[in-house]
């Protein structure tokens, strides 16, 4: 069988992806998300809270919730379906830390849970971090 042939062969017998419905599970629950987050400000603002501090308070709840729902077993639940919609930065990083963590708890606190914890998030961190120096440092010389 030729290359070309077991590429047509492949194409026949796979199964076709549903990727108009995972687009819009994605951008549904993405934007639920979102506009989960848009609630919060509101409603800390209403409390009283000036925009920065609204901001954040809005930003660590959807953290909590983020983390409550990957130890619950949720956020997998809904990740399974929404795909890609899960992934809005700041819940999915807390699934990212919280589920490494959970996954490795049963070798220990310290061999499992804080090893692993930032196994998925930790490059993130620490990539954003030495940019952030990075164009600090260009900025402080540029004088911008």
């Amino acid at each position: 069988m030729t290359n070309e042939e077991y590429r047509r062969y492949t194409e026949r017998h796979a199964p076709r992806s549903p990727m108009g419905r995972h687009l819009l599970s994605a951008f549904l629950v993405g934007g639920l998300i979102c506009c989960l987050g848009q609630f919060f400000l509101r409603l800390y603002l209403a409390f009283g809270l000036e925009a920065e501090e609204a901001a954040t308070a809005g930003s660590v709840t959807l953290v909590l919730l983020g983390a409550l729902l990957t130890g619950l077993g949720v956020y997998d639940t809904i990740a399974k379906r929404a795909g890609a919609g899960t992934l809005v930065p700041i819940t999915g990083f807390a699934n990212s830390v919280v589920a490494p963590a959970l996954e490795f708890k049963t070798e220990g606190f310290v061999t499992g849970t804080a090893v692993k914890m930032f196994s998925i998030a930790g490059p993130v961190i620490v990539y954003g971090i030495s940019a952030s120096v990075v164009y600090g440092l260009i900025l402080c010389l540029t004088g911008a």
